[in-house]
């Protein structure tokens, strides 16, 4: 199915086991030095091509967001051993981006970059998308119709 085709009506998202949510952006403090900024901001799509390209690595899915200065990249995990091993593997582009950004921007504050990681317990979490494409955790895991027995959040949450 294509990803932007709406699907009407109400759905909700369902994935097996344990997986990771890992928030990961950018701010663009000093908007005037493009030269500081650029090469981080451009490092995440290279990075993220490559793990799509490369699913065994674990990646389940991922959205970009914009709010304001800073873009946030959500993104999905089967693990977060196999998050680490790509952020620590020097052979992947995460940790040369990384140093490179420490080298360039270091403490300056021209750039801020932040993560946020959240492991989730098969079935602690819920969904609902509602006359929406198939995204977020529907896109990393499954989108699957609102029956039922899945009407409402508590339903949904205890219904696992």
């Amino acid at each position: 199915m294509a990803r932007s085709r709406v699907q009407t009506g109400r759905y909700t998202a369902e994935i097996d086991d344990d997986f990771v949510v890992f928030l990961i952006g950018i701010r663009i403090n000093k908007l005037w030095k493009i030269h500081k900024w650029i090469g981080p901001f451009l490092s995440m799509p290279r990075m993220l091509r490559e793990l799509r390209l490369q699913p065994d690595k674990g990646l389940l899915g991922a959205r970009i967001a914009l709010g304001g200065r800073t873009f946030t990249v959500v993104q999905y995990w089967r693990s977060f051993d196999q998050l680490e091993a790509f952020a620590k593997n020097p052979n992947d582009p995460h940790l040369p981006a990384w140093k490179a950004f420490n080298k360039k921007v270091g403490a300056s504050g021209d750039v801020g970059v932040y993560h946020e990681t959240y492991r989730v317990g098969a079935g602690q979490h819920e969904s609902i998308y509602s006359n929406m494409p198939v995204m977020g955790l529907a896109a990393a895991g499954r989108s699957v119709a609102v029956g039922k027995h899945s009407e409402t959040a508590r339903a949904r949450i205890a219904g696992r």
